[in-house]
């Protein structure tokens, strides 16, 4: 099992809903290269699929509850979204200008070297993925438990345990056929457009009727350190901005099409996300939306009577394929990182007779199963929001950067450095400020990020291992794939 074996495969589909694949195709010589098929409708699709999940589900209790009022939610609802574009404009910059797959650890890797691109390769597996994973699991677990306790909160083992089985369920799936997790994703798709379409219609009739006694700012939050954890949960739901850069050698003229899918989506998703907002306060009360574990559930049972059930089990197949969604994703981000010696070689490996990867959703399950032991979305929140948006804004820092350091490079898109200035200032303040009014969970967000520090000095930056090392290494490879029955993926293949 050593011995490196190059087996013909199927290429998992990589964004985050299944808009557009990576495509290889073998060139005379052998070699793999990717093709650039994406259009820009597809860029838009990835970017809007990515962004789109359960944060819009799960968010608009997350933010009242730090805003205090109606109105100011929904200016921080806005706020993120324009904080958003700017990070995506950003983004276009360094996208046209490093060409490499991997987004913000291409950029990091390129700028500030292996060290720093490591930590935030260690961020994404170790924080962001699973994290993120067992949020999403867990507000499908709320979604379809709620009904059932209509006078209480489900009970925390029964949310807990059926968020498990779904990450369990969707794991066997990711790891028996690909062509079983891509129609999981195309199907469940639809399902949040369905909720949202019917959400957003009936708040428009809600509107139109006269219901608009909750937008005020009575109550508003004047301790800012609140404000600051407020954009935690909104900024959760416009995750995803930065997919497309993670497929840029796939897009099209991507000088003309990235800026442009940029802007058409997030503007889409900003509208979306503050209509679905006023929606649900054309309804609920400021008091309702804090004590509701499911807010479109409620919105759901208040309006809608016998037919009240089509909106938690909309919202359960979209979370459940936003589950799926990040499991078929991961095995780029092992494989960027493995590329760079930086991942175990294990876990860019697949399975020689169902040809999935294997070692690297197995990884993301289990990792994701460990987070499940806070069942509090809204703390798990945290400490994606933390590690998240210090990490992208290490990599909004490469711009002027290496402006000043690499005038020389070539910049299809050159955007006016007062954007990324702004940027780096608002990531100072929702990375800091949270540390006075959270400093739990932004204490165990830094220390789970510093956990990485010895990896990289040990496994990366130490070479010359004594031999009783490396041969333990080797036997733990060879051990694991005797056990998943993988081998290695090499670019050259035989036709």
């Amino acid at each position: 099992m050593g011995e490196k074996i190059e087996p013909k495969y199927d290429e998992v589909p990589q964004n985050e809903e299944n808009a557009a694949a990576k495509d290889k195709e073998p060139t005379e010589g052998g070699a793999v290269r990717l093709q650039a098929k994406m259009s820009l409708l597809n860029g838009v699709t990835v970017i809007v699929g990515s962004i789109i999940g359960s944060g819009i589900f799960i968010s608009p209790t997350g933010v009242l509850v730090q805003t205090g009022s109606v109105n100011m939610a929904l200016i921080v609802w806005v706020v993120s979204g324009i904080f958003s574009m700017i990070g995506a404009y950003c983004y276009a910059e360094l996208g046209c200008m490093i060409k490499k797959s991997g987004a913000d650890y291409a950029y990091i890797m390129e700028t500030f070297g292996p060290f720093l691109a490591f930590i935030r390769l260690w961020v994404e597996c170790m924080i962001v993925r699973p994290c993120s994973q067992a949020i999403v699991a867990l507000t499908f677990s709320i979604y379809i438990l709620t009904p059932f306790f209509p006078d209480c909160s489900p009970p925390t083992e029964s949310v807990r345990l059926l968020a498990a089985a779904c990450i369990c369920l969707l794991t066997f799936i990711n790891c028996w056929d690909v062509k079983w997790s891509t129609l999981v994703q195309d199907t469940f798709t639809y399902a949040k457009l369905v909720a949202l379409f019917i959400i957003i219609g009936t708040g428009a009739y809600q509107l139109c009727t006269g219901h608009t006694e909750y937008f005020t700012f009575e109550n508003t939050e004047t301790d800012f350190t609140k404000i600051s954890l407020a954009f935690y949960s909104g900024l959760f739901a416009y995750n995803g901005w930065n997919y497309l850069n993670f497929v840029i050698e796939e897009l099209q003229d991507p000088v003309r099409n990235l800026p442009r899918a940029i802007a058409i989506s997030l503007i889409t998703v900003t509208v979306t996300y503050v209509f679905t907002n006023v929606a649900f306060y054309t309804t609920l009360s400021p008091l309702e939306v804090r004590g509701s574990t499911a807010v479109a559930v409620t919105f759901a049972e208040r309006l809608y009577g016998p037919m009240a059930w089509i909106i938690p089990v909309f919202v359960a197949m979209s979370t459940f394929g936003a589950v799926n969604g990040i499991l078929l994703t991961s095995s780029r981000l092992f494989y960027a990182g493995a590329c760079e010696k930086q991942m175990p070689e294990i876990l860019t490996m697949i399975q020689i007779t169902r040809l999935t990867p294997t070692p690297a959703v197995l990884c993301i399950a289990l990792l994701s199963l460990l987070y499940l032991m806070s069942d509090n979305v809204y703390s798990l929140i945290n400490y994606v929001g933390f590690a998240t948006w210090l990490s992208i804004g290490l990599a909004v820092v490469c711009v002027p950067y290496l402006r000043w350091k690499r005038p020389d490079l070539e910049r299809p898109i050159r955007v006016n450095l007062i954007f990324p200035i702004i940027y780096i200032i608002a990531t100072i303040f929702i990375t800091v400020v949270p540390c006075i009014a959270s400093p739990l969970d932004t204490g165990r967000g830094a220390l789970i990020i510093l956990t990485g520090v010895p990896v990289y000095f040990v496994f990366i930056y130490w070479k010359n291992k004594p031999p009783c090392i490396r041969r333990a290494l080797f036997a733990f490879t060879v051990f694991m794939q005797k056990i998943m029955v993988v081998v290695g993926a090499e670019e050259p293949v035989r036709v």
